[in-house]
């Protein structure tokens, strides 16, 4: 059915338990301050509305807590290099080892001794983020190959049909892209877009067992999510409640931000590992087809953009990738 063990997986998630508490940590961060921020923004609308009628005084207050939202998320995206490079490539680092059988350190020592692993394998943050932005162009395009697939078959409503299909692809290949990074980690090769550029290769070959793996593991992990999300809905209402001028509408968003930091801090880790798993298992004594290169660097310029960096090494300017 799948190519990977739960158990394992949920055994090296135990293994590295400093990195969940970590992640944990910092998500749950991350969905306080959106929090706070949007009853800030909302208490400061509610202040100034009352200069106006109760119409006025609810509008105030519904935009102060959308500005309050939007100053957390334009921090976010400011961050989103930092929170890759110390977060999520820390963790599949540790979690490459374990699956080569390599003992961790305790504690504390297990973050910083990832750090430094990814530290040597991709050296700045702005490089990892523009191998990362060029491995999901990459991955884009093979998606893409299933979709025709999908498209060439005369089916009635394949049009509504080929639509649910691509929706839940782009779910399911959200996870394969920090995959592609544990084989540039596992490798230890120290051309980081040579390396990718072979993954992204393997990837291609093997792509029909890959989706399926990664398709099964998007209807756990968002499954799980919804179970989180109506467990959230109760504690979320109240903190709603303390929201000046509340809306109905906050409680919800507020069970989806928590729901959201259980997803990336735990079950996504989880997915990685699965999928990690299934990866080296697919891919174990196979070399890179020169035959679905050729076909990559004719689809997808964010390929061609890749190998021009494998052949230039590992500069540590000009990270960031073209656009497609």
């Amino acid at each position: 059915m799948w190519d990977f063990q739960v158990g394992r997986a949920l055994g090296m998630m135990l293994k590295t338990l400093p990195f969940i508490v970590f992640r944990l940590v910092v998500y749950f961060g991350v969905a306080l301050a959106y929090v706070l921020m949007t009853g800030v923004g909302a208490g400061v609308g509610w202040g100034v509305g009352g200069m106006g009628d109760e119409g006025f005084r609810a509008a105030s207050t519904f935009w102060g807590g959308v500005v309050g939202f939007g100053i957390v998320g334009a921090v976010m995206y400011a961050l989103r290099e930092y929170l890759l490079y110390l977060v999520k490539a820390g963790h599949i680092a540790v979690l490459v080892e374990l699956i080569d059988g390599q003992s961790l350190p305790q504690g504390r020592g297990q973050i910083d001794h990832a750090s430094s692993v990814v530290k040597e394998r991709f050296g700045q943050a702005s490089l990892l983020f523009g191998i990362d932005q060029l491995i999901k162009g990459v991955l884009r395009t093979i998606t893409g190959l299933a979709r025709g697939i999908f498209g060439l078959v005369p089916i009635p409503g394949a049009r509504q049909f080929i639509r649910l299909i691509e929706a839940f692809l782009k779910i399911a290949v959200g996870f394969i892209d920090e995959v592609i990074l544990a084989y540039c980690i596992r490798t230890g090769s120290t051309n980081a877009w040579a390396s990718s550029r072979d993954a992204l290769v393997l990837y291609g070959q093997n792509a029909k067992p890959m989706l399926k793996n990664a398709a099964w593991l998007a209807l756990i992990v968002y499954g799980l999510s919804f179970v989180v999300f109506l467990v959230m809905l109760a504690p979320a209402a109240a903190v709603a409640y303390l929201i000046p001028g509340g809306w109905s509408a906050t409680g919800v968003v507020v069970a989806l931000l928590f729901a959201w930091s259980v997803k990336v801090a735990v079950l996504e880790p989880f997915a990685i590992t699965c999928m990690m798993q299934a990866y080296f298992k697919v891919i174990e004594g196979q070399a890179p087809d020169a035959e679905w290169e050729s076909k990559l660097d004719g689809m997808s310029s964010k390929f061609r953009k890749l190998k021009e960096k494998a052949v230039g090494g590992q500069p540590q300017g000009d990270a960031h990738p073209a656009s497609e």
